[in-house]
């Protein structure tokens, strides 16, 4: 029987729907009634460095930005071309970057640069460059629950990490989330709805990252995105006030409405439902998942859900506060570099797989670093700046912790931008640009003081070793000790590769 406020009920044929409902609720603190999906692993890879990362954390700057003005400068190109920007040596030589990152120039020698990304969508498209999904529309990046989605890195990592056929063992800080984006729900602060690419798909709403929101006000108005703007933005990206916080989303935190013994109760009733199950039918054939079988993943789900809920672990890892001053101030007083500094805080508490977003605020055109106007004010004053404190920051503070040979560091955007400047809008600008562009990584496995790749003496084209985002997926993927190759299955038993047609590549590793 399942009591619910004391009510008696009996299963019989299945439960009421308004049971199912009430029952439901229960999937806000990550536990859904069934887990359909399973997966397979062929035998692992005998390229170097598998496993070598026990934790990740992903950059993503929304909105692309140029590859002239920060890893592939181009300063022997014409004016239309190398810009306005000039660029500097790093500290590997030969290796230049944009003048305006000083601070990056000089950790060159901790990470690998990759000049030749490339890939054939010129669109927002965080969902292509962040799932194993083979195409993309526009359509679907405006559809985060599109059936059609699949399923992003961080949520992959989180559901195999209760991998079948394996006791599932709790690893350091396990009361921490497998799976955390900073600092809040990807959009959600713009005008427009919140677009796809960081959530879970077919594998349950339960294995999305787990959200934060800020509650820091922004201290500067940002650069115009363009002439047409019709509000100005105290942006925090811009520079935030010391005393914002980061906490978990009103989906990931218990409300202050709601009393614990509320939240008792409704444990209780997962019990109740749970020995029901066991006293049913057993699953059909290939739809539970293996090894420890459902109503062990089940048990895993209430315990990480109720310990999440009610532990001080997570609230403690995100209070950028316990820092001392001069550490928030190396990271940069703005969002993005108290992000970092919490993204740090919450690997070094033993979290897995942690997002930081360089997102928009205010409006959505032209937001972040989508910088079709304004181009050059935008870089120099706001973009660059920030960018140049965090980035470097996080790199030597989890080096100097003994943290960074595992933790791999991915800093990617979904494209770049046009090698020709449109000197038409206020500020000129660049434009949407696939088919080639930049990105760094560092840790975890990774070389360090390499450059992969080159793209033409117009950072146009690919010149040689084109890598795609699907092989940065199946790179990291390796370095975090999954094999590839591995599928997971929907609940129809249709295999998805978890990183589409990517490949591992080598010259990436160290």
């Amino acid at each position: 029987m399942i009591n619910l406020l004391g009510s008696p009920r009996r299963l019989c044929d299945g439960l009421s729907r308004r049971e199912l409902l009430t029952l439901g609720g229960l999937s806000a603190l990550g536990i859904g009634l069934a887990d359909h999906f399973t997966w397979a692993a062929p035998s692992p890879t005998r390229v170097p460095h598998f496993g070598k990362a026990k934790a990740c954390i992903l950059i993503f700057l929304y909105g692309s930005p140029p590859q002239h003005e920060t890893f592939d400068p181009k300063p022997d190109a014409v004016a239309e071309v190398r810009g306005e920007i000039g660029s500097m040596p790093s500290v590997v030589p030969g290796v230049r970057v944009c003048e305006l990152l000083p601070r990056t120039a000089r950790i060159m020698d901790q990470i690998t640069v990759v000049r030749s990304m490339t890939h054939r969508y010129p669109e927002h498209g965080v969902a292509y460059a962040v799932s194993g999904i083979p195409t993309y529309t526009p359509e679907l990046e405006t559809r985060p629950r599109d059936r059609r989605h699949w399923p992003y890195i961080g949520s992959v990592v989180d559901y195999l990490a209760r991998s079948p056929g394996v006791r599932y063992s709790e690893p350091r800080g396990s009361e921490m989330p497998r799976n955390i984006a900073l600092p809040w729900m990807l959009n959600s602060k713009t005008d427009i709805l919140v677009n796809a690419g960081p959530f879970a798909a077919f594998l349950g709403q339960q294995h999305d990252p787990l959200w934060t929101d800020f509650t820091g006000t922004g201290t500067r108005i940002a650069p115009r995105y363009s002439d047409g703007q019709a509000r100005e933005f105290h942006d925090p990206y811009a520079g935030t006030v010391p005393d914002g916080r980061f906490i978990l989303s009103t989906e990931g935190r218990l409300r202050d409405d709601i009393p614990i013994e509320r939240l008792n109760l409704r444990q209780s009733l997962l019990s109740q439902f749970e020995q029901a199950q066991r006293a049913g039918p057993p699953s059909p054939a290939g739809r539970g998942v293996g090894g420890e079988g459902t109503n062990a993943i089940h048990d895993l789900h209430r315990r990480r859900a109720y310990n999440l809920l009610t532990s001080n672990a997570v609230h403690q890892a995100l209070d950028i506060g316990r820092e001392p001053t001069v550490s928030r101030e190396r990271y940069g007083m703005t969002l993005f570099g108290q992000s970092c500094l919490a993204a740090r805080r919450l690997v070094e508490a033993g979290t897995k797989f942690v997002t930081v977003f360089w997102d928009g605020f205010g409006q959505f055109a032209s937001c972040g670093w989508d910088t079709h106007a304004n181009h050059y004010p935008r870089l120099r004053e706001y973009l660059l700046p920030g960018f140049d404190l965090a980035f470097p920051a996080l790199i030597d503070d989890l080096r100097q912790r003994g943290l960074l040979d595992e933790t791999l560091v991915l800093c990617m955007s979904e494209h770049g931008r046009t090698p020709q400047i449109d000197s038409r809008p206020r500020g000129a600008g660049r434009h949407h640009w696939s088919r080639v562009y930049s990105m760094a990584l560092a840790g975890g496995g990774v070389a360090k003081g390499r450059v992969v790749g080159s793209s033409d003496r117009l950072g146009g084209e690919v010149r040689d070793t084109p890598v795609s985002p699907k092989d940065i997926l199946a790179t990291s993927f390796h370095l975090l000790g999954i094999d590839p190759h591995t599928h997971v299955t929907d609940a129809q038993s249709r295999p998805y590769p978890i990183a589409g047609d990517g490949e591992v590549r080598p010259e990436l590793l160290g």
